[in-house]
């Protein structure tokens, strides 16, 4: 008896969940078809507007670099840094109303008067680079500071190696 009166149960709850179909509605007449609108041609989406940023302002650009740096007592431009110096060069072509003040500076050691000649002398190696890259003499300033502004002052080689550079001032 307890089997029967189960199996009922069952038998109720499964017909109470098995799902109905809807009744479909009886086959209308056919609707006409609209008579055809001439569309208007879709709007082209805006383009957003193009926004030229001054390369020297790019960090990712080589013209963020502006210092070139030197062995101990070497004034040529390193070829580690010529990209750099041709970049500038070519920037400056390109711009003819930009200027640019090349600092030539140096490691303590040294005496003033030597290291005025030597930072003068780093700066003029850039200035060459420059004009053969296409700036004009007019643009282009140079100045030395020997060894007067340091970047580092401790008293060491990798301190030494930040003074002994040429910096590019725009």
């Amino acid at each position: 008896m307890k089997k029967l009166l189960i199996s009922i149960l069952l038998a109720n709850l499964l017909a109470a969940c098995a799902s109905q179909k809807p009744v479909e509605p009886e086959a209308a007449a056919p609707e006409p078809a609209p008579a055809p609108v001439a569309e208007a041609p879709a709007p082209e989406p805006a383009l957003a507007p193009v926004v030229e940023v001054d390369p020297l302002n790019d960090p990712n650009s080589l013209l963020a670099k502006r210092s070139t740096y030197y062995p101990f007592d070497v004034s040529v431009v390193q070829e580690a840094d010529k990209p750099i110096v041709q970049a500038h060069a070519k920037y400056l072509s390109e711009h003819p109303n930009r200027k640019v003040r090349l600092e030539g500076n140096c490691d303590e050691r040294g005496s003033n008067e030597y290291n005025l000649g030597l930072g003068n002398r780093r700066a003029n190696g850039v200035k060459q680079m420059l004009l053969l890259g296409g700036a004009r003499e007019s643009q282009i300033e140079t100045v030395s500071y020997g060894e007067e502004k340091p970047r580092c002052t401790d008293h060491n080689e990798a301190c030494w190696k930040q003074n002994r550079r040429t910096d590019i001032r725009y």
